[in-house]
């Protein structure tokens, strides 16, 4: 069957908005800001026989194009040993080690049946509030095995042929501080799923199950031609970048993250021998997770690149064994954004030497996951889980984003209105950060200020962060960002943590406050190549500091701008 490339393009809007209205019902109706407001959730079609991504919706976390086709397979080699899918049945499970990402991320995964036929899966990713574990919110710092992050549930059957199935409901809300939001949001997850049945019934019935399938074939190919082609016009050679994690969050020893970057005609090796070995504390990731991670610094670096499986087809990609990127069960993963995010920075450094037009340089590089938690007057619990921004690395274009969401994905931050509604908390200062971007011909964008003062009269804080110890960097001659900074206060003393950026068990009066300090981003070209008006008008707005100005751009570059 050939398909004409009008009916391609309708069907792949088509299928795409499917995926964009289950990301939308579920962003209506789940119960925790994390999916309600940041929209850490992803919704997609994906294939019956691979678990391969087909259609991603545009609103959902690109980290969740490749992971979520690791999340399928595994429920696919499940209904393969146990012999009895049915349609109707949905499965449930975070377990991080085969679906990737970390347990605070539940998959919901749902075969789709066609006149009895096996069509493709459709599947569910929210981030949840809170799965048990030690810490409130999940982000454990100190965890040295996955049992001490959350509870970990396998590929378990939450609907069978439609039907509820309440005793698994039950284990799962027996392990959350925060039963109430976890049904929420299984609800909303649950719905969106049936939205997408709906959809694609109606998909079907229009065009006939032959051409729909066969659009979805010609999609993934289409999207191998164009990686081939956007690879062949970039130089052939080999490049490499290496950058650190500050530490594990047990042993205070900084963590080499490699990558040797070689092209070779329509082919692209990315190669991460040279990574730190396995962690003993959180900041390992599965090897799911590792190849999401380069898809989404390739969809950066090609934007213009579609989201199914046919993207990675060109890319040779060798993650060692042993090593923090490819975790065995049950080492720790919760800090996994971490590490994607500095996977994503030596992508870019070393892609900045082959192709410097095509890249920025390194962003902020950190969530900084806070938690605060404790108890209200009446007893019940309360748990603020949320993730904070910072700069965005300069472009040949222009500037970096100020106080931007980070790279990996399209969650937003949090708004305060929403923050200081659902918890007892004041937000004492929320800024931009003076002083915090790299210098170059295109600076960085600055990071932000948060400070939060404790209304009820105690809690406990918990934070997961990096780039305390080795900052954001710049490419093509622009300069290195400013490092992250938290500290807390308690009995009118501002103390920072020993870890630097990780912190477990903090105890809050009513009255103390927190403050984060957030990175910018790295500068793109010498400092030396700014337009001086640009550094009148960075000191004129406060961004930049005129001691700062001084020692980044040089007192001529000054003169020049006045």
């Amino acid at each position: 069957m050939s398909i004409d490339p009008i009916t391609l393009a309708v069907l792949a809007g088509r299928m795409e908005q499917i995926a964009d209205e289950m990301d939308a019902t579920l962003f209506r109706s789940a119960f925790n800001p994390i999916i309600a407001e940041a929209h850490d959730a992803s919704h997609g079609l994906y294939d019956a026989n691979t678990g391969d991504t087909l259609v991603q919706g545009k609103s959902g976390l690109p980290i969740f194009v490749g992971v979520m086709a690791f999340a399928v397979k595994a429920v696919i080699d499940k209904a393969a040993r146990d012999g009895d899918l049915a349609d109707g049945d949905i499965y449930l499970f975070n377990d991080a080690h085969i679906g990737g990402t970390h347990l605070s991320d539940m998959r919901l995964v749902r075969p789709y049946f066609r006149e009895g036929k096996l069509f493709c899966y459709l599947a569910s990713v929210g981030h949840w509030h809170d799965v048990g574990g030690a810490v409130p919110g999940n982000y454990n710092p100190r965890a040295t095995e996955v049992f001490q992050e959350a509870f970990v549930l396998p590929p378990v059957k939450v609907m069978r042929g439609g039907v509820l199935q309440q005793d698994i409901v039950d284990i799962v809300l027996r392990n959350t501080r925060l039963p109430q939001s976890a049904m929420g949001d299984l609800n909303g997850q649950i719905n969106a799923l049936d939205l997408g049945v709906k959809r694609l019934d109606a998909l079907l019935d229009e065009y006939g199950a032959d051409v729909v399938q066969e659009s979805l074939v010609a999609l993934s190919d289409r999207a191998e031609t164009l990686v081939r082609a956007e690879v062949e016009a970039l130089p052939n050679g080999r490049w490499e970048a290496e950058d650190f994690l500050d530490n594990d969050g047990i042993t205070d020893v900084p963590l080499p993250i490699r990558v040797a970057i070689e092209i070779s005609g329509d082919r692209m090796v990315l190669d991460f021998t040279g990574t730190a070995g396995p962690a003993a504390g959180p900041v390992n990731i599965s090897y799911g997770t590792a190849i999401a991670c380069v898809y989404v610094a390739i969809k950066h670096i090609f934007p213009a690149l579609p989201a199914n499986a046919g993207v990675m087809r060109p890319l040779d990609i060798t993650i060692p064994e042993k090593c923090l990127l490819s975790a065995q069960f049950p080492s720790p993963t919760g800090g996994y954004t971490e590490t994607i995010m500095r996977m994503i920075d030596v992508i870019f450094c070393a892609m900045a030497k082959a192709a410097p037009d095509r890249v920025v340089a390194n962003a902020y590089g950190t969530i900084n996951a806070l938690s605060l938690a404790g108890h209200r007057k009446d007893g019940r619990r309360w748990v603020m889980f949320s993730f904070y921004g910072g700069g965005h690395g300069g472009t040949p274009e222009g500037d970096g984003l100020n106080h931007a969401n980070a790279p990996i994905s399209t969650a937003t931050i949090p708004p305060v209105e929403i923050l200081e509604a659902a918890y007892p908390v004041m937000f004492r200062q929320w800024a931009l950060r003076p002083d915090s971007a790299g210098g170059g011909a295109h600076r960085g964008g600055l990071g932000a200020i948060y400070e939060i003062e404790l209304l009820e009269e105690e809690a406990d804080v918990f934070l997961f962060g990096e780039r305390g110890r080795y900052a954001p960097k710049g490419v093509v001659g622009g300069g290195e960002a400013a490092l992250n900074r938290f500290q807390y206060q308690q009995d009118g003393v501002w103390t920072e943590p020993e870890m630097t950026s990780k912190a477990v068990g903090i105890r809050l009066r009513r009255g103390e406050r927190v403050r984060l300090e957030t990175p910018g981003g790295g500068g793109y070209g010498a400092a030396a190549d700014r337009a001086p008006g640009a550094v009148a008008r960075d000191v004129a707005l406060g961004y930049v500091s005129s001691e700062e100005s001084d020692r980044l751009y040089g007192q001529d570059l000054q003169e020049q701008s006045k």
